[in-house]
């Protein structure tokens, strides 16, 4: 029955217990009940929240001074993070926080007061406020008198910055009391945002979350040092503090769940589609993105927009530096096992990551103008080397990919590229020698010849990083060179070629790869040139590809004999990098988020010429080279036709024939006519009619046998004036669009969901933005 909301003894009980954790009241209040308590008895839930946030109001409102106090702001913190999930998941219940009702139930009594605010506002301003308050989440400045109590409203709360950073140089006393105060509450705001996680993808990114619309607009005077708080906290953290082996055994760090957290709410606040900001929609008004504005000085979103004007050297410094150290973390090999901490959160930093480089160019070029890239890239090739296998990761080996994709856009990335690879992070590729750009390839090889086959969506993408590169990579090793032609020989099989209608893209990638380095980059390149060479017969059959209806049919049938292994220069092959460990797949039972699917590579990116000084020009998206049958790449399904193993061909065949049957698609010899027309190989022609004759005479004259002698020969050539006029170099730049804008929503909410396990705030709630899956 309906308790009065007058009745203070009965409500007080509910936080005026003082040793409780969140875990207590998550266990203290099971979800069967909360749920019993929304149907049955919608007043008394009603009023539980609104008294719950009737307390955070007067926390705020009196500074928190007392223990009393404080522990019914936490108390009162902690009920809300457990009962918020059960109001989103109920559509009924969902503009309860956005009634300005004195606790009456669902919806009505508008008529109370007008400029009564909605109780969501009142709950964030809360937050906002109680984030910095003395003695409670930061430290007083006054030390005084106790009478003198700070005015919680007369605070500069800039003065309170939580860590040193960008826009701060104070660092302040770390006190682990405030970490915990701090972490609860940013545990409550995550709460309020994830109302988007109870509404289903939707390609309309304008349906904003009235939740962080209002947290990051000017209702919040805290904006600019919350946003700057999270930001150097999570910066700043150092994980393996003060060196001491094993110190994360001995002393809880109160430090890293708050980072989590801040990280957390960090990248929620970001979420923001800028491919649509600012566009006027028919009628004149704009699109509704939570953060649009049609006045270019930037998006209502504080947040974005704080983040986008970071310009001083020493703040990307800053940034830069933090975030590859908490990259870098997981790869810190140590000489006594698990002695340093090991953190968890690098899915968030990498959100983070790519927030940063997509609303902030000039963090962008900052981030490429050095060799501190390869701080970035390095940790991300393991990352994605590491879960080529796992199901469960196939989020992360997205996010990996598009970041690698968006900086490839940039000159400066194929060009940092030539550093010679010295660290040796232990990784499970072939040892060799040589540059990050061998490093890439050889990583990127792996991934598509032993991932497991949800990967396929991303071959596009690995080969168009590659491209990018190309026109920038002075030497390729013979590891990283025999890699590539191993690619094309898998990829030019007649198979392959005529079994998916996009197949023979990545053959027209390739292609592109050797004609630019060819053509820009010969002089360095003999290794690549040999294995060229030695794989002439890959070309010519690509040259002469059959396209007659018989043939078709005949290559679609033939049964893939497994190629010759690679090469006797690939013999190191088999021996991976010490202290490495195999790729291995998820646990069986692993929860894993679904994730909404990508756009194609001609959506994600658009084609830049490069011209003779540099500079780059955006192309007229006309036909497009790549498409030469007029449809676009189609993005493929879970049956995806092929999965680059050469030993799994009967498994591949059996996943053949069903993805052509349900595609209901077959290859005539038009359609092969229409693309193999357009495969460029003059380049590579022209070259093997040069030096095929030069290289065979040199073995007859010689008797050679040793590869060494021909590779010094090939070094010493040129083919100046004996090569087409080289083509301009085309870049494909990564252009914001709406469907990764969503794509980043469902991942970044689902690696949310399950990373918050201790308490489990959302677990067996009705989530409707993604699934939750085991493997």
């Amino acid at each position: 029955q309906p308790v009065e909301a007058t009745d203070n003894a009965f409500w007080d009980q509910f936080w005026a217990d003082t040793a409780t954790s969140v875990q207590d009241v998550f266990a203290l209040v099971p979800a069967a009940e909360i749920r019993a308590v929304r149907e049955e008895s919608p007043s008394n839930l009603a009023t539980l929240c609104y008294k719950a946030v009737e307390k955070l109001v007067q926390g705020a409102e009196s500074g928190c001074h007392t223990e009393k106090e404080r522990q019914i702001v936490l108390n009162c913190c902690r009920l809300l993070t457990r009962i918020l999930p059960y109001i989103f998941e109920d559509p009924d219940w969902r503009g309860f926080f956005w009634s300005t009702v004195p606790g009456a139930g669902r919806g009505g009594g508008d008529e109370d007061d007008e400029n009564a605010r909605p109780l969501a506002e009142s709950l964030l301003l809360a937050v906002t406020d109680l984030l910095f308050c003395p003695d409670f989440t930061v430290q007083s400045h006054r030390r005084s008198t106790v009478d003198t109590a700070e005015d919680i409203h007369s605070i500069d709360s800039c003065e309170y910055i939580w860590e040193a950073g960008v826009g701060f140089a104070h660092s302040p006393q770390p006190n682990y009391i405030h970490d915990l105060n701090r972490t609860e509450l940013l545990k409550l705001l995550l709460t309020c945002f994830s109302e988007a996680m109870y509404l289903p993808p939707s390609s309309d990114s304008s349906n904003t979350n009235p939740w962080v619309q209002f947290f990051c607009s000017t209702e919040n005077r805290h904006a600019l040092p919350l946003f700057t708080s999270l930001l150097n906290v999570v910066c700043a953290y150092d994980p393996v503090g003060y060196g001491i082996p094993y110190n994360h055994l001995l002393f809880s760090d109160y430090r890293e769940p708050l980072v989590e957290e801040a990280a957390q709410v960090l990248i929620v606040t970001l979420d923001y589609d800028s491919s649509t900001s600012s566009s006027p929609t028919v009628d004149g008004t704009t699109t509704g993105t939570a953060m649009d504005d049609v006045d270019p000085p930037g998006p209502d979103n504080l947040f974005v927009n704080y983040l986008s004007r970071i310009h001083r050297e020493e703040d990307f410094q800053f940034i830069l530096k933090g975030v590859a150290r908490l990259l870098s973390n997981p790869l810190v090999q140590t000489y006594l096992p698990n002695s340093a901490k090991k953190i968890q959160f690098h899915q968030e930093l990498l959100v983070l990551f790519w927030k940063l480089c997509d609303f902030n160019k000039k963090f962008l070029f900052f981030v490429l103008k050095s060799s501190d890239v390869l701080d970035i890239l390095v940790p991300i090739l393991y990352f994605l080397n590491d879960a080529r296998a796992d199901q469960s990761r196939v989020g992360l080996m997205h996010i990996g990919v598009f970041i690698l994709l968006l900086l490839s856009g940039e000159r400066n990335f194929g060009v940092r590229l030539n550093k010679p690879y010295s660290v040796r992070v232990p990784m499970d590729i072939p040892v060799f020698t040589g540059t990050h750009a061998d490093l890439l390839i050889i990583v990127f090889h792996k991934i598509i010849t032993s991932g497991h086959q949800r990967l396929q969506p991303l071959f596009d993408c690995l080969l168009t990083i590659v491209v990018n590169v190309s026109p920038y990579l002075k030497s390729l090793s013979m590891v990283a060179a025999n890699k590539l032609l191993h690619l094309l020989e898998a990829f030019s099989t007649t198979w392959f070629l005529f079994s998916a209608v996009q197949n023979h893209h990545l053959v027209f990638f390739l292609l592109e790869v050797f004609n630019n380095i060819i053509q820009y980059q010969f002089d360095g390149n003999s290794n690549l040139v040999y294995a060229v060479i030695r794989k002439r017969n890959v070309f010519h059959q690509l040259a002469n590809l059959p396209t007659d209806s018989q043939s078709i049919q005949k290559g679609l049938q033939r049964k893939k004999k497994t190629p010759e292994p690679i090469s006797r220069t690939n013999s190191q092959d088999g021996v991976s990098m010490e202290g490495s460990r195999p790729a291995a797949p998820a646990e069986p039972g692993t929860l894993k988020t679904s994730l909404v699917a990508t756009p194609g590579i001609d959506k994600l990116t658009e084609k830049s010429q490069v011209s003779e000084d540099g500079t780059m020009r955006s192309l007229e998206p006309e036909a497009s080279q790549l498409s030469p049958e007029g449809n676009p790449p189609a993005a493929l399904s879970d049956g995806e036709p092929w999965s680059g193993e050469a030993s799994h061909s009967r498994r591949d065949r059996r996943r053949l024939s069903s993805a052509s049957s349900s595609g209901q698609w077959t290859p005539t010899p038009d359609w092969v006519m229409s693309w193999k027309s357009k495969l460029p190989l003059q380049t590579i022609m022209r070259l093997l009619q040069v030096l095929v004759p030069q290289v065979e005479k040199i073995c007859i004259d010689k008797g050679l046998t040793d590869e060494s002698e021909i590779l010094k020969f090939l070094q010493h050539g040129t083919l100046v004036g004996l090569l087409p006029v080289p083509h301009p170099i085309l870049i494909r730049k990564y252009q914001a669009n709406s469907g990764t804008a969503m794509w980043f929503r469902t991942y970044m909410w689902g690696v949310i969901y399950l990373r918050n396990v201790d308490p489990p705030i959302w677990y067996d709630t009705d989530v409707k933005l993604f699934e939750i899956q085991r493997v």
